[in-house]
């Protein structure tokens, strides 16, 4: 028995998620419940959310009870505040007894034995990982239906897309099954999700965090990795117990007031939907009414250059995926346990991509840090929309669409985020901003190489001026009923 077995133990628990991890952590701390208490009380929200939403790619609730409770015989330790808060894993992420299957058909369900850097770090913080969440096939989609199952769905609407690729992730925070999951950003995977869901996702600077994974030539240099969250305060411990450095967390707004520089049209040149320029309106409006002094910016390279390096690297990741696949069990087995668009990623790329697309691509990451330092000479932060529309339905960016329509689709709606992947930068998507139908709308801030206390400090000033932490979704914590 717990306390969370009756429908009124059950409400506790639901009332518990609509908590960030500082304030469940807090509950600990004080005595008044321990870690098991925390740990079964996200359990039972999973269990009543997750079959709308698909958010859990594996389930590891008996594990996480021995952790717990390994946690309370310890006490708690003034040295790791945030202990026995659950959280969730991405899909990609090796955690100790759990699969690593990257949401591919193509991997085996064996669990992992060992655990990069960034895992230790958060064991040695006291989290306490209930499973892993959802994602596309290797990350390599904008969204979130992965073949291999389950399809993931926006607790704001079920009809429509969580994003992707860390689209668990967003759906659970989202729904107040845990405080904190892990998101992995290679072209906008953490703040696409971020937007689509209505939190907050932050996309560190190269360099900024442990290691997550393997040596791989493009992922050590586009792919950064973090917790995200429904708070800043939730976020910026997160980064900070992940950076090589282990710096004490941002914890407040700075008085500075900072050269905001706002670009409307994504790359290259593509308009944003007009609720997304709205949506830029009012955040730059509102920077402008807390003093910073805000002004219209031009991208600092040109757009079609970028553009073209990105097909290039991300196509590249398919070729990668299918000669793995291959190896591991010959061409056959790729063809039929890989995706349509995993394939056609590898097929675009060996019929567009020689060695002059890929010269082309790697002088133009090698140019970015550069511009993007000119531009941060004359601009503190850039601000521009996370996503050019609000979240579509399920099934426009689903991985056996026609490729051809396909491709454009996902890259025209991603086209803000993989910019400071390429560059190295950092950024951030908060959650300001809802259309008409309610589907939220995220706000991208970038700053400069190794600026992410800036941006974490101009968070916390736009979560106080505009909070969000009491708006949820109709599949979430505040709207489930127990019906037992």
């Amino acid at each position: 028995m717990t306390l969370f077995d009756s429908p009124a133990g059950r409400a506790d628990a639901l009332a518990l998620g609509r908590l960030d991890a500082h304030a469940q952590a807090a509950l600990r701390r004080r005595g008044e419940l321990g870690a098991l208490d925390l740990t079964e009380a996200a359990i039972v929200r999973a269990q009543l959310l997750d079959p709308a939403l698909g958010a859990l790619s594996h389930r590891a609730f008996d594990s996480a009870r021995r952790r717990a409770r390994a946690l309370d015989a310890a006490g708690p330790d003034a040295a790791t505040p945030l202990a026995g808060v659950p959280w969730l894993a991405k899909d990609s992420l090796r955690v100790p007894g759990m699969p690593t299957r990257g949401g591919s058909r193509s991997r085996s369900s064996e669990p992992a034995t060992d655990a990069p850097p960034f895992v230790r770090r958060f064991d040695a913080a006291g989290l306490v990982a209930i499973g892993k969440s959802t994602m596309p096939e290797f990350g390599l989609m904008g969204s979130t239906e992965p073949l291999l199952g389950p399809v993931t769905r926006n607790p704001w609407s079920l009809a429509h897309s969580p994003g992707g690729s860390s689209g668990g992730a967003g759906a659970a925070l989202a729904a107040g099954i845990v405080p904190l999951a892990h998101g992995s950003d290679g072209a906008g995977s953490i703040r696409i999700p971020a937007s689509a869901c209505g939190v907050v996702g932050l996309k560190p600077g190269r360099g900024a965090c442990v290691a997550v994974r393997g040596r791989h030539a493009i992922e050590d240099l586009i792919v950064a990795d973090s917790l995200m969250s429904r708070s800043v305060r939730d976020t910026a411990w997160a980064f900070a117990a992940a950076h090589p450095d282990a710096p004490a967390p941002v914890a407040a707004a700075d008085p500075r007031r900072l050269r905001i520089g706002v670009i409307a049209d994504a790359l290259p040149g593509l308009a944003p939907d007009p609720e997304v320029a709205a949506a830029l309106d009012a955040a730059a409006r509102l920077c402008e009414a807390l003093g910073h002094r805000v002004e219209p910016a031009a991208w600092p390279l040109p757009g079609a250059a970028v553009w073209a390096a990105l097909h290039t690297l991300w196509s590249r990741l398919g070729v990668d995926a299918v000669e793995l696949a291959a190896a591991q069990g010959g061409m056959a087995f790729a063809e039929r346990a890989l995706e349509p668009w995993t394939l056609g990623l590898a097929r675009w790329h060996e019929a567009h991509c020689g060695v002059p697309e890929l010269e082309q691509a790697w002088a133009t990451v090698a140019a970015l840090p550069a511009a993007f330092a000119g531009f941060h000479a004359r601009h503190d932060v850039l601000l521009c929309p996370t996503l050019r529309t609000p979240p579509p339905t399920l099934g426009t960016l689903a991985p056996d669409r026609d490729f051809e329509t396909l491709l454009p689709a996902m890259f025209d709606w991603i086209s803000y985020t993989p910019l400071q992947n390429l560059a190295g930068t950092p950024a951030i998507s908060l959650p300001l901003a809802h259309g008409r139908d309610g589907l939220p709308i995220g706000l991208q801030f970038a700053a400069d190489r190794g600026r992410e206390a800036l941006l974490l400090a101009l968070a916390f000033e736009l979560e106080a001026a505009a909070p969000w932490h009491d708006r949820w979704p109709p599949a979430s914590v505040a709207a489930t009923e127990d019906t037992d």
